[in-house]
């Protein structure tokens, strides 16, 4: 669409009538209310905050889906929610802002790690009303993670030497590596394929959304070279915790566990 065209429909999209009215932006969504997300990583998280059915914006296929341009019918989607789910780094927040009329806006941090799982999956269940069935989701996500960190100790990786993209550090750290260096989301530098060329790592943590790390696997060919995601390839229940599970599975297959 030409960007002339794109404005004053852009204008119109953003001064329609609310769908909802400003007690519901208090009392957060109803059980028929429409939740919307950014991506599919803030509807995992939603989804581990005890919500259903929750629509997304960025199609989850996206290779970098924080890159989504929004369209005109996207703003809509939005107006029509009752809360709209976001982390703040995708593109489309520079286009509509923190305030779309009535809706709520609830703003997440977003990594993989429990403790951040687990507070930003209590945020959003406080505001819909829905901690219980949260509190059940979380302790499945949390059990997962913990069951992987017992599998990585049998295999003697617990505190193994790791060099990791900067947005998998989280996952790697409560899986119980040592996390001993990080290069990412830029090109690496001579200076970390140097490091990565001495360092004795016994794993390379890459980013498929973004992965730089193939210098590095270069200079370190005895190190395992694994890439993980943060963005789950699907919207729905337990989204989160299957892409972990993947990611673990990836570290513990490549060193001798079937």
């Amino acid at each position: 669409m030409d960007k002339k065209m794109f404005l004053p429909l852009l204008f119109l999209a953003l001064s329609a009538t609310p769908a909802f009215s400003q007690g519901a932006k208090e009392s957060g969504p109803s059980s028929e209310s429409i939740v919307v997300a950014s991506t599919s990583w803030t509807a995992a998280f939603a989804d581990l905050a005890g919500l259903d059915d929750v629509q997304t914006i960025a199609p989850a296929g996206l290779r970098h889906p924080p890159e989504y341009e929004i369209t005109v019918s996207d703003i809509q989607k939005i107006r029509n929610s009752s809360m709209f789910i976001y982390a703040g780094f995708e593109r489309m927040m520079q286009t509509i802002g923190t305030s779309v009329g009535d809706v709520q806006m609830v703003q997440i941090q977003c990594d993989n790690s429990i403790a951040t799982v687990t507070a930003m999956a209590e945020k959003i269940a406080k505001l819909a009303h829905t901690e219980k069935k949260s509190k059940a989701r979380v302790k499945d996500y949390v059990e997962t993670i913990q069951e992987g960190a017992k599998e990585v100790q049998e295999l003697g990786l617990q505190g193994a030497k790791a060099l990791v993209n900067k947005n998998q550090i989280y996952l790697a750290k409560d899986l119980g590596l040592d996390v001993a260096a990080t290069f990412g989301p830029g090109p690496v530098t001579s200076a970390q394929i140097a490091d990565a060329r001495s360092g004795n790592y016994l794993v390379i943590i890459d980013n498929v959304h973004n992965p730089v790390g193939a210098p590095l696997a270069e200079a370190a060919p005895n190190a395992t070279y694994l890439v993980w995601r943060n963005f789950p390839e699907n919207v729905g229940h337990d989204s989160l915790e299957e892409m972990v599970e993947d990611n673990i599975e990836l570290l513990t297959g490549a060193f001798g566990k079937d």
